[in-house]
């Protein structure tokens, strides 16, 4: 991932307990390659050492702007930094942003980069009560018709806790990504399906949906509307949960038939059987047989669609060779993904790319498998 490779990221650090994460939060972004200006609140610096940000950044905190009016030199016209980010934001703060009042670094840092222009996230942090108030409210609405991002926080123990390190990170790299795919719906199917048995054992595949989520998250930075349906939860997309091949079929064909989808990926190992279940739990001990019906395809479903029909990408397994691969080709799908059994469970493999009458064999990350296949479709 090389989309933050030398970007400047200003990082105002407000006060709530949940500062305690920004030293992660800027290691995971200079991992990436970022460039991180930490400037903290007072209250802030009562919740954390500024010496800890500093530490984090490798560069000294801003905790009070001096007469080198670094929020201009960091967020003012011609500014070094690419996007300012606040992380945790409390209602305070973000109340303050909406209103223009600059008295905190924070405050006047916000205020000099939503003038200039760049792209401002905001990550809420407070106890619900505080998030629901009609106020607050009325700030996120101003915040974003402005067209800042706030990062939606998550709703539990009576808390609007900050988003998870990885949800921030993801907003950050959509935010610098370029929004290739702005406006557009993008389908992804993931990971294993499991037909019951009886009613204790399932039917599975070893499938981890590790491909289905590099693809997702792929095209959440690129500025999708991503869908993803599977067992799993991916951060920063829809995800409709199903267990069965016959519930991803049915939800598959409901997304579709609104005629907004324009990507369907489908990265799923779908169930090919059913067993006839059997009521209960099988006995133990004795030998069993199991009749296995098959079950329909779903990617000629998805293609033979009316109207506008979505871009397809297919993956199948590559014990039948490229014959199948190519009579996917044949019933509409854009790029077929050959991959071998072994590429389960793991983060990396060898892949075969069939697109027309073109072969391609790569050797990679399945996340930058998925950063191949986009560039292809875009």
């Amino acid at each position: 991932m090389t989309v933050l490779k030398g970007k400047c990221i200003v990082l105002g650090v407000t006060g709530s307990i949940a500062a305690t994460e920004v030293v992660r939060l800027c290691h995971q972004l200079r991992r990436d390659g970022a460039v991180v200006q930490g400037v903290m609140s007072q209250a802030a610096c009562g919740i954390i050492s500024p010496d800890a940000l500093t530490y984090a950044t490798g560069r000294e905190t801003i905790t009070r702007c001096t007469g080198m009016v670094e929020h201009v030199e960091y967020c003012g016209e011609g500014g070094r930094a690419d996007l300012f980010l606040v992380a945790p934001c409390t209602a305070n703060t973000l109340g303050k942003i909406a209103c223009g009042i600059d008295d905190t670094p924070v405050t006047t840092f916000a205020t000099t980069a939503v003038g200039r222009g760049i792209p401002v996230l905001i990550a809420p942090a407070m106890h619900e009560s505080m998030y629901r108030h009609p106020a607050v409210e009325e700030n996120l609405d101003t915040l974003n018709r402005w067209g800042i991002t706030v990062i939606s926080p998550r709703i539990e123990e009576g808390r609007a806790k900050i988003a998870t390190i990885e949800e921030i990170v993801l907003h950050v790299r959509r935010a610098l990504g370029g929004f290739a795919l702005a406006g557009k719906h993008v389908l992804i199917t993931s990971g294993a399906c499991r037909e019951p048995v009886d009613d204790v054992r399932v039917l599975t595949t070893r499938s981890t949906g590790m491909m289905g989520k590099a693809l997702a998250l792929e095209a959440f930075r690129l500025g999708a509307e991503v869908t993803v349906v599977h067992q799993d939860r991916f951060p920063c997309v829809k995800n409709i949960p199903i267990s069965t091949a016959d519930e991803m079929r049915c939800a598959v064909l409901a997304e579709c038939d609104t005629g907004a989808v324009d990507y369907y990926l489908s990265a799923s190992a779908i169930s090919d059987f059913a067993p006839d279940k059997v009521a209960g739990k099988i006995p133990s001990g004795k030998p069993v047989t199991l009749h296995l019906c098959p079950l329909p395809k779903l990617l000629p479903q998805v293609c033979k669609k009316g109207g506008e029909r979505p871009v397809t990408v297919a993956f199948k397994m590559g014990a039948e060779g490229d014959a199948q691969a190519r009579s996917m080709l044949n019933e509409g799908a854009r790029i077929v993904v050959i991959n071998s059994p072994g590429v389960m469970g793991s983060t990396s493999g060898d892949f075969v790319l069939l697109t027309g009458d073109n072969r391609e064999e790569l050797r990679c990350t399945k996340e930058e498998l998925a950063e191949e296949l986009w560039k292809r479709l875009l």
